[in-house]
């Protein structure tokens, strides 16, 4: 068995973190340490360890439903760069400096951060019952982004629903700031393509219009929910905004933030509300559930169906 293949199904991580895992020299067989992600390994008489600690087969996988609030990174890793507090380096805020200069010049202001503190991860969310399950996302959220991640530690799912063939509709509440014409929409719904990445194709239809002065004052309809965010979220939400629904199949980094971008649109507000059939429903930020039997079964069944 491939060595990536064999720590997923233990439940160490993805079948993609496993191959990183392995180039970085932090996997070993026998005690002696493995570079090539081609390995195979029996299981009967061989014995893997990663950082130094055995590699246990996992007897249960868990499966969480988790809302993530904005301004947490997707990661559980308590070691995790952002969590121990480190800066940016002069490469890595160049580059930013750089993509911001590009917006810019359309008319986008993108605030350039360099995050000196210590931020929040999903570990800071999740009880101690599962803090020791090797838990990892399935898929990404921005760190400006909230919504509903899903958690396991069943590798060999995560791999199948990450995989770029999968094409898993994942469902989305968009906020930008103004209007957006018809032919933008008929844009994003092809594919757009930013900086040579192509985007593929979406969903994307207009929910409603916000012509608000002053959030603060305003008096809002307790349905509507995403302008009630907005002022939990201390967001400015001076002047005219357009309110989208957008489905996408695909998982790029920040896809939805940069496909709107080809557009000359900000988004100022996203949140994840479905993946597939399985939506974050009156889920409160922070909180997690465990997903039950059925949709544990369904997440298999269309795993399974994009691999045929």
């Amino acid at each position: 068995m491939r060595i990536n293949k064999y720590l997923a199904e233990c439940g160490v991580c993805s079948r993609r973190k496993a191959d990183e895992l392995v180039k970085e020299g932090r996997v070993s067989v026998n005690k002696k340490v493995v570079r090539e992600v081609g390995t195979d390994v029996d299981e009967t008489k061989d014995v893997v360890f990663v950082d130094g600690k055995k590699v246990v087969r996992v007897t249960h996988y868990d499966y969480l439903l988790f809302y993530k609030p904005k301004n947490c990174v997707t990661t559980l890793n308590e070691d995790n760069d952002n969590k121990s507090g480190r800066k940016k380096t002069d490469k890595e805020l160049e580059e930013i400096k750089n993509r911001a200069e590009k917006l810019a010049a359309k008319g986008i202001v993108e605030e350039v951060k360099e995050h000196s503190k210590p931020r929040k991860i999903i570990t800071d969310f999740i009880g101690d019952d599962y803090k020791n399950k090797r838990l990892y996302p399935i898929g990404r959220l921005d760190y400006d982004s909230e919504g509903l991640l899903l958690l396991t530690n069943d590798g060999d799912l995560t791999y199948k629903l990450t995989h770029p063939s999968s094409e898993i509709p994942k469902t989305y509440v968009v906020k930008i700031e103004g209007t957006i014409e018809e032919s933008d929409l008929a844009a994003l719904r092809k594919g757009v393509t930013i900086d040579g990445v192509k985007y593929g194709r979406s969903k994307v239809k207009i929910t409603g219009i916000e012509k608000v002065k002053d959030a603060k004052k305003a008096v809002i309809d307790p349905k509507d929910i995403l302008a009630r965010e907005a002022i939990e979220c201390n967001e400015d939400t001076s002047g005219v905004f357009t309110r989208l629904e957008v489905i996408i199949f695909e998982g790029k980094n920040r896809e939805i933030r940069r496909m709107f971008e080809a557009v000359e649109k900000k988004v100022v507000f996203l949140k994840r509300v479905a993946i597939g059939e399985l939506r974050l429903g009156g889920l409160a930020r922070g909180a997690y559930r465990p997903l039950n039997e059925s949709e544990i079964a369904y997440l298999h069944a269309i795993s399974n169906k994009q691999q045929q």
